[in-house]
């Protein structure tokens, strides 16, 4: 079982869905507060271990390579006006010298096809896949999450997935599970976007994959499907035959940010735990949807027993207080 220090992020798309704001600008370099996607995306990767980072992109994809690069011109700038937290901000998201690798998918023909544009630099070892327009918000990162679950089932294939309504599934990748401990399980087949009659369950697969390395070869065999493109659930079919393949119920959310609506729920969900935003944030959200003629009531986090306790000790020192004004 060999470990996995190589993760593909997929960044060749043309992000149609936020024309004109892709015109030209990478969607994965469009920001959630103040962080591309791109980058909370390998925060994530880095975080669960990951050495090499190998971005399959396209053209007009530049932005993307610059992002992962110094700016000398821009530390300079900072370092005369004496901005040191932004240089040493800049400098901690910085991959180290030789920590990035790009490649070019020349043609949009699918996810499969853009993951095994990488296969020359992936070689022969198991790898993760990112999808950076998929942002997961969790305690502890999807993808160290799933190293677990590669970890405690001995290997194999690792596929992360969440549960979506029935009316949904059409839309996704899906698993069929069996063997649960916990939130982890064995997946004993796979369907890709099928109608809700013929769906094996409602768990579907989420943009995080670990994989092993003959997923290329099964890549390759695979005919062009629906508009010419190659999909990797197809791969991942064919390899179930001879491989193993895992699920996690990962803990944590998702948001997907190919498609506005979750973009601008994600906005919102990650300003109002920004430290250095939420307070004044709120106040901006109230103030708006006021202007909209709406509300917005916040839950202050606290469980149920614990807010009934502290009614209890309320009335409690209420209690005292007019026993002693009884007395005196």
């Amino acid at each position: 079982m060999k470990p996995i220090k190589k993760a593909v992020f997929p960044v060749a798309g043309l992000g149609t869905r936020f024309l004109p704001a892709t015109k030209a600008i990478p969607k994965e370099m469009l920001t959630i507060v103040d962080k591309p996607l791109i980058q909370i995306v390998v925060e994530e990767a880095r975080e669960a271990g990951i050495e090499h980072l190998i971005f399959v992109t396209g053209r007009n994809k530049g932005a993307i390579e610059d992002h992962f690069d110094k700016q000398f011109e821009l530390e300079t700038t900072l370092r005369e006006r004496g901005k040191s937290m932004q240089i040493e901000l800049l400098n901690d998201d910085l991959p180290t010298a030789g920590e990035t690798s790009f490649t070019r998918q020349q043609e949009p023909l699918g996810l499969g096809h853009a993951i095994w544009c990488a296969r020359n630099l992936v070689g022969n070892e198991p790898f993760a896949v990112l999808l950076p327009d998929m942002i997961m918000k969790a305690n502890i990162g999807c993808l160290s999450q799933m190293m677990q679950v590669y970890l405690e089932r001995g290997g194999g294939n690792v596929l992360a997935v969440e549960e979506t309504t029935w009316d949904m599934v059409h839309r996704y990748g899906v698993v069929k599970p069996h063997n649960w401990k916990e939130d982890s399980f064995s997946i004993s087949g796979m369907v890709e976007k099928p109608n809700r009659k013929a769906a094996p369950s409602n768990l579907t697969i989420s943009g995080r994959y670990i994989l092993q390395p003959e997923i290329f070869s099964e890549i390759e065999k695979l005919p062009p499907g629906v508009g010419g493109e190659i999909q990797i659930t197809d791969a991942m079919v064919n390899l179930l035959k001879t491989q193993a393949f895992h699920g996690l119920k990962f803990k944590g959310k998702t948001f997907d940010c190919g498609d506005k609506l979750g973009f601008l729920a994600a906005n919102l969900d990650f300003a109002l735990d920004h430290k250095g935003l939420a307070l004044s944030f709120r106040k901006v959200l109230e103030q708006t949807l006021a202007d909209h003629h709406a509300s917005v009531t916040w839950n202050d986090g606290r469980d149920l027993k614990e807010k009934l306790r502290d009614l209890k000790l309320k009335f409690s020192d209420i209690e005292v207080s007019h026993q002693i004004k009884l007395a005196s």
